[in-house]
């Protein structure tokens, strides 16, 4: 069997904590907390090291690698394309109204209506386009042998839960529903052919339908 592509949300950042739409690179630093979840994400697979790492170009991303790095003795590499879900003119703030009209657009994704923008923001397809060729790419360069270690990438919870499900096939319902915590995973095994089936959802494990709050909840925070 193949290493898996595991998709990793950052620590916890001041922008988490304040309850802000940080969605714009290089965007807010981890805290304190933030950089011990990350130490010990690192940590807990140190024994096990990937084949490569990948972080996003936005500021947690790569502080959250770097921990991980230190911890394996794998060099952190950032790829743009895999940063966070823009969500245009809600950025920065911490309102109940902007939060309820991410949370809003972000289930219409889930739902199959990928061509709903945020205002002035992404759209589910938008976020498809440029997240997934970066994933094929490793794919094709560090998960073709089957003996090949993970590829952990270090990249945002909006946008890990959105293409996680749909190159995954797990369902819209149940994705747009459970929240992926600081340093929490997605994983995804490949499967012959190019496909995908996710193993790991935050605390959950296959089969996932029917598990999980079953409340829209917000995306990013």
């Amino acid at each position: 069997m193949t290493g898996k592509l595991v998709l990793v949300r950052h620590g916890q950042t001041f922008a988490n904590v304040d309850k802000r739409l940080d969605t714009l690179p290089p965007g807010a630093a981890l805290t304190d907390h933030g950089h011990e979840q990350a130490r010990r994400f690192g940590e807990s697979i140190a024994a096990t090291p990937p084949s490569v790492l990948i972080s996003s170009v936005a500021l947690r991303a790569r502080q959250t690698a770097e921990h991980i790095s230190k911890a394996t003795s794998v060099p952190a590499q950032e790829r743009d394309g895999i940063q966070e879900t823009f969500v245009g003119e809600w950025e920065d703030r911490s309102d109940k109204d902007a939060h309820a009209g991410f949370t809003a657009v972000y289930g219409k994704w889930h739902a199959g209506d990928l061509d709903v923008e945020a205002p002035g923001g992404d759209s589910g397809r938008s976020i498809l386009d440029r997240y997934v060729p970066v994933l094929e790419s490793l794919r094709a360069e560090y998960l073709t042998d089957p003996d090949a270690p993970d590829v952990v990438v270090v990249s945002h919870g909006a946008a890990i839960r959105l293409v996680g499900a749909v190159l995954g096939g797990v369902d819209g319902e149940f994705a747009a529903d459970n929240h992926l915590d600081n340093t929490e995973t997605v994983e995804l095994l490949p499967t012959p052919g190019g496909g995908w089936t996710c193993v790991r959802w935050g605390t959950f494990l296959p089969p996932f339908e029917g598990k999980g709050s079953h409340v829209a909840d917000n995306p990013i925070s």
